[in-house]
């Protein structure tokens, strides 16, 4: 697998600006997060091992980029990693192209994808919640304070509400547990995040 260092390099020397650099940290957290949850459910088929969950976060949106075709978001990427020479499973690619399921024609289907698909707009949420408070940290965030935005359609009106609630369906997670779980991995990175 890629040692992080060298997966953040790779990033970097692609391009990718450094926000979304950011929302891959969180996305890479809140996969482990979800992943030792489900795991603690004794959840039969979670899709691929801790390290392929997180693996699939932190790459999952090193292709947006201009020059990439929407419909190519979250396929491209896995290329460029196999053209590097990093070794990317066949699971961890098909759950980053499914994130983007609607453009890619890849639908999710294992626990992995969902996990990634309910969770992709769920950072972004987080992230806005802590920048509207007094000390925009991650500390003072609360799932009562995210739950709160999550009912103001007009509160980071791009957020995906339907697709983050799919974790219900897809993933037997309540919302709010949901939630918990992913501010909490994001809480674990802050100083990565810089809230």
């Amino acid at each position: 697998m890629i040692d992080h260092n060298k997966a953040l390099k790779f990033l970097n020397d692609k391009g990718i600006n450094g926000n979304i650099v950011k929302h891959m940290l969180a996305t890479e957290a809140l996969m482990a997060g979800v992943y030792d949850y489900l795991k603690s459910q004794n959840e039969p088929d979670l899709g691929g091992t801790k390290q392929e969950w997180q693996l699939a976060g932190l790459f999952h949106d090193g292709d947006y980029l201009d020059q990439v075709p929407v419909e190519q978001q979250g396929i491209k990427i896995a290329e460029w990693l196999r053209q590097a020479g990093f070794e990317i499973p066949n699971n961890v690619a098909w759950t980053m192209a499914a994130h983007n399921w609607d453009k890619t024609g890849v639908e999710p289907k294992t626990k992995m994808d969902w996990a990634l698909f309910c969770g992709d707009s769920l950072t972004g949420l987080i992230v806005a919640t802590a920048l509207v408070r007094p000390d925009k940290k991650l500390s003072s965030v609360t799932v009562e304070s995210v739950m709160k935005k999550f009912t103001t359609p007009a509160f980071a009106a791009g957020t995906r509400r339907e697709d983050i609630k799919k974790c219900e369906e897809k993933l037997n997670i309540p919302l709010e547990k949901f939630v918990e779980i992913t501010l909490k991995s994001m809480q674990g990175i802050s100083d990565e995040l810089g809230l």
